[in-house]
């Protein structure tokens, strides 16, 4: 079995600060160890450090065993990209080399044949690609086809040799999670390492994913924002915050009242270490006055310092970090009483016809399986509906794809749909820094100078982060930063794609008070369990076609 020891780890970013320091835990064997902490904290990066992907300059970090990594981006992958790609970047080095130099091989091989199937290029390609064969089959590539075939089957219910040279970005970001989760979950490596493994995918499969790490045997670290799945599956955890991590031995159910008794007793030791500090330094002034006219003051003088210099350079223990103060002020506006009018919508290829009448003010969450249409509903909001009315232009700037239906969809008067993205394709402002795009503005926008555009990242906790480029941020900050754009650009429609798929507990909590202020309309696509008790209407994309509403959310469906 595998395990992963972290001990004393720290990292130095780019520009000279210290995301952490003296990180030390241990993943044992079988072990199921969550990473949890404020976005930006570095727990991608501390796992990128383990996966070996980041140089570790300060500290160890040792492991035992094969060693499998989901990282974040899959569930976005939109390049040219084949299942049969993503499945060799999934395995062992040995076997993803292999696979590699085989599929270099062929392709030579095939090339020169065209050029003459007798030459003697076309014989020494051959040779090769029966070399490379023989590789391939060494290192385990033949079971390895056999893991892919039933993942793919299990997954897309095709066999591999048809789905091996499909496109990823034509699967879902649920079925690319499913897809790297299976073959992670089934396959040889005995540690694992996953960066938001329940992006993208729906209730039935975080309850799948749940299921699959209790019973695994596999060494898991994980980071997740989802509570829930964190309540199921973790042992452990390790919250990553305040410039460094601790350790909670309990689940995550125990670990907010562990936390809260952290940082009192973090209090209480800092606060008698002031008081002894001050007893030391009036101390030692005491004796310095005495020994000014008593030189047999002299020696406890000295020593009196002595205590003090040690006392001082031993340090005081440390603070308890600093909490999030996350405020987002999404003010709306009035509109005309019905927000959203759909008469006979049809999603192509997706839906049958329905009626829906989203009224100002309701807060409806938009709930049902991956590829069932949700995402495609809401785009097709954001852009305006069927026949856009100059009054209903987009007002965050993002240029969306058109959404093919029949029947009509209409925006009621003065609905300014505001559109935030699950996947955060934003690619005109990947290069930009924050205060460069609050400073622009733009057409729904106003500009800001530099002092109100720090104050404005300051309600979001992204002062810090104010001359990065969006491209740099973690996927929380950029989620912050993108509800910030909607906050300033006037929207009435908030329509909202999964939000909060990257945001750490205290941004959730704050997006979901900003959302109870709101003066307009909030129409969001989730799966989040916890988020969506804040809503009043559920409408139901099932996965036969029907769309309907129902009372109470319902997440046990195809």
């Amino acid at each position: 079995m595998g395990y992963v020891d972290v001990a004393g780890v720290g990292h130095i970013l780019p520009d000279g600060r210290e995301l952490f320091a003296e990180v030390s835990f241990r993943v044992g064997e079988g072990a199921k160890v969550a990473l949890v902490g404020p976005n930006g904290a570095g727990k991608t990066t501390l796992l990128r450090m383990v996966a070996g992907d980041l140089p570790v300059k300060t500290g160890v970090v040792a492991r035992a065993g094969g060693l499998g990594v989901m990282r974040q981006f899959i569930g976005m992958i939109g390049d040219e990209s084949t299942l049969a790609d993503l499945a060799l970047s999934l395995a062992p080095p040995a076997l993803r080399d292999a696979g590699r130099r085989l599929a270099d091989t062929e392709a030579a091989m095939r090339a020169a044949e065209v050029r003459g199937k007798y030459s003697s290029a076309a014989g020494k390609a051959q040779l090769a690609y029966a070399d490379a064969l023989a590789a391939w089959g060494e290192t385990g590539g033949y079971d390895a086809e056999v893991l892919f075939d039933t993942v793919a089957t299990i997954v897309l219910d095709l066999p591999w040799d048809a789905a091996r040279e499909r496109p990823v970005r034509t699967l879902s970001g649920g079925q690319q999670k499913r897809f790297a989760l299976e073959l992670l979950l089934r396959g040889p490596d005995e540690v694992l390492l996953l960066d938001e493994p329940d992006n993208f995918l729906d209730v039935p499969g975080k309850r799948w994913l749940e299921a699959r790490l209790r019973e695994s045997g596999k060494s898991v670290l994980y980071v997740s924002h989802d509570r829930e799945l964190l309540a199921q599956t973790a042992d452990r955890v390790v919250a990553v915050e305040g410039g460094s991590a601790w350790v909670h031995p309990g689940g995550f159910a125990s670990w907010h009242e562990a936390r809260v008794a952290r940082h009192a007793r973090l209090d209480e030791l800092r606060r008698r270490w002031d008081e002894e500090h001050q007893k030391l330094r009036e101390l030692m002034l005491m004796y310095k006055q005495k020994a000014a006219y008593n030189d047999g003051m002299a020696s406890r003088y000295q020593a009196a310092q002595t205590r003090l210099r040690k006392f001082e350079e031993a340090g005081p223990p440390p603070v308890p970090p600093k909490e999030q103060d996350i405020r987002m002020r999404l003010t709306g506006g009035r509109t005309g009483k019905r927000a959203v009018i759909a008469e006979q919508l049809e999603l192509d290829g997706l839906t049958y016809p329905f009626d829906l009448e989203l009224w100002y003010g309701d807060r409806v969450a938009v709930l049902g399986a991956n590829g069932t249409g949700k995402s495609h509903f809401l785009r097709l909001l954001a852009r305006g509906g069927t026949d856009p009315d100059p009054a209903n232009i987009p007002v965050d700037g993002a240029k969306l794809a058109p959404v093919a239906h029949g029947g009509v969809v209409r925006l009621g008067a003065r609905v300014r749909p505001g559109h935030f993205s699950q996947t955060h394709d934003r690619p005109e402002l990947i290069e930009k820094t924050l205060v460069d795009i609050l400073w622009r503005g733009d057409e729904h926008r106003a500009g800001m100078d530099r002092h109100a555009a720090m104050a404005a990242l300051s309600r979001y906790e992204l002062a810090g982060q104010g001359d990065q480029r969006f491209g740099t941020l973690s996927g929380g900050q950029q989620a912050r930063f993108l509800v910030l754009l909607l906050e300033l650009s006037g929207a009435t429609l908030l329509l909202l794609d999964e939000p909060t798929d990257n945001l750490d507990l205290a941004s959730a909590e704050a997006l979901e008070a900003g959302l109870d202020a709101f003066a307009g309309t909030v129409v969001a696509v989730t799966h989040d369990r916890w988020f969506t008790r804040s809503f009043d209407r559920f409408v139901l994309f099932r996965g036969d076609g029907e769309v309907v509403e129902t009372p109470e959310p319902v997440w046990d469906v195809g």
